[in-house]
């Protein structure tokens, strides 16, 4: 049966250090706790009927882990790598295995206004679409537009 947002959850991935938001550096990633974004997310996908299921890990490995699992349970990935997306490799690899399944990426505060180190991404090689510097809302215009890419009409399989 193809995977849609009405049969199959979102997989949204949270890098290292995203446990942390709301006390983290407030003035570059505001108030809003991973709580509160979970919650968004939610709200953003029942509006469409579907759900999320959200995830955070500080580890490179366990996010490959639910990347593969992503493949064969959920309709598609929003992915906010934090760190990893300028060193990560591996899971770039891991999400060019996610054939036919969007993926998005999601960044916070804006990578291009930042430190020149956090220019490049590996992940948005894979990206369908990369949203940053919209804060937390930019976890909502990619739920979104995985309604978009992963409604009744376009499935992945």
């Amino acid at each position: 049966m193809p995977r849609t947002l009405a049969n199959a959850p979102i997989m949204i991935l949270n890098g290292p250090n995203l446990n942390l938001l709301g006390q983290r550096q407030p003035e570059i990633y505001g108030s809003d706790t991973l709580a509160d974004i979970e919650a968004l997310c939610a709200k953003a996908a029942a509006a469409h009927g579907g759900t999320v299921d959200f995830r955070q890990s500080n580890h490179e490995g366990e996010l490959v882990d639910w990347i593969h699992e992503a493949r064969r349970n959920h309709c598609a990935v929003v992915i906010n790598p934090g760190a990893y997306s300028h060193t990560s490799i591996a899971i770039l690899d891991a999400l060019n295995t996610c054939d036919g399944l969007p993926v998005l990426e999601v960044h916070i505060s804006n990578i291009h206004q930042r430190e020149s180190f956090r220019h490049h991404s590996y992940v948005s090689l894979r990206a369908d679409g990369v949203i940053a510097g919209c804060g937390v809302q930019g976890y909502v215009f990619a739920v979104e537009r995985v309604a978009a890419l992963a409604g009744a009409g376009q499935a992945s399989t």
